[in-house]
C-alpha cells in the first residue's frame, strides 16, 4: 500500500505504515458491530478514507489544535495523526458506538491522550470550554458546506481556519459564500486533487477566521441543516 501514498507525494516509514494497517483491522472489525463504513476493501479502504484524509495535511499548522467535527470512523483525523504526529486532535461524535471505536482505534495505535467527546456541534460549539479555542476546525463528509461551517467555525479561534474535506465542490463552495461571512470568515486556498485509479475527486477548502463568530451561531434544534445560512 505504500504505493498508493507515493504516487501522490506522501512518503511513510515503516512504522506509519503498520499503524494504518492496525487502523484497517480494527475498524473492519467494529464495522461488523456498529456499522462504520460501506467500503470495505482494503484497496479502497487506503484510497478513499486513508489516502484522501492525508491528502490534506499541508493544510494545518505545525504543533496545531484541531477540532473535528463529526469524526464518525475517524476521518480525517486519525490519518493526519499517522502522517502528522505533530497535530493535536479533539475528536467531536454523537454516536456513543462511534465514540467507543475511536477509543479503541487511538489505543491500537498509541494516541491515548487525544479527546473524544461524546456530543452535537451545536452543543459543545455553545460550551465555553470549546468555543474558539482552537487553531483549526476540521470535517468530511458531514454536511453540505453552508451546514458544515454552522457546526465548525465556532470552535476556531480568530487567525485559525476551518479545514473542510469535500468531493467535487465547486457548487457547494458558492453556495456556502454568505455563511463564510457570517461566522466571520473567507476562503483562503480550495486545492484539488483527483485519487488514484480514477477514485473520484476531492477538494480540500480552507477557511480563514478573520472575526469571532457571532454568539447567536450554532442556531440548534436542527436549523444549520433546515435553514442553513
Amino acid at each position: 500500500m505504500r504505493k498508493i501514498f507515493e504516487e501522490s507525494g506522501i512518503i511513510l516509514s515503516q512504522d506509519q505504515l503498520d499503524k494504518f494497517e492496525i487502523y484497517r483491522e480494527i475498524l473492519l472489525f467494529y464495522n461488523d458491530k456498529f456499522n462504520i463504513t460501506t467500503i470495505t476493501d482494503k484497496k479502497e479502504v487506503y484510497i478513499k478514507h486513508f489516502l484522501d484524509s492525508a491528502l490534506a495535511k499541508d493544510f494545518y499548522v505545525d504543533n496545531s489544535s484541531i477540532l473535528e467535527v463529526g469524526s464518525g470512523g475517524g476521518f480525517p483525523s486519525i490519518p493526519l495523526m499517522i502522517v502528522r504526529p505533530d497535530l493535536k486532535f479533539t475528536l467531536l461524535e454523537a454516536t456513543g458506538k462511534k465514540c467507543t471505536f475511536l477509543k479503541e482505534a487511538l489505543k491500537e495505535i498509541g494516541k491515548t491522550e487525544v479527546e473524544v467527546l461524546n456530543g452535537r456541534a451545536e452543543d459543545f460549539g455553545k460550551d465555553k470550554k470549546y468555543r474558539e479555542k482552537f487553531d483549526h476546525s476540521t470535517a468530511r463528509a458531514v454536511a453540505r458546506l453552508n451546514t458544515l461551517c454552522e457546526y465548525c467555525m465556532p470552535f476556531v479561534k480568530k487567525g485559525g481556519s476551518f479545514i473542510a474535506l469535500k468531493g467535487n465542490a465547486e457548487e457547494e463552495i458558492k453556495e456556502a459564500e454568505n455563511a463564510v461571512k457570517v461566522l466571520g470568515g473567507r476562503y483562503g486556498e480550495i486545492k484539488n486533487y483527483t485519487l488514484p485509479f480514477e477514485e473520484g475527486k476531492r477538494t480540500v477548502i480552507k477557511i480563514e477566521k478573520i472575526n469571532n463568530t457571532p454568539s447567536l451561531y450554532p442556531r440548534g434544534n436542527g436549523k444549520e441543516r433546515k435553514s442553513p445560512l
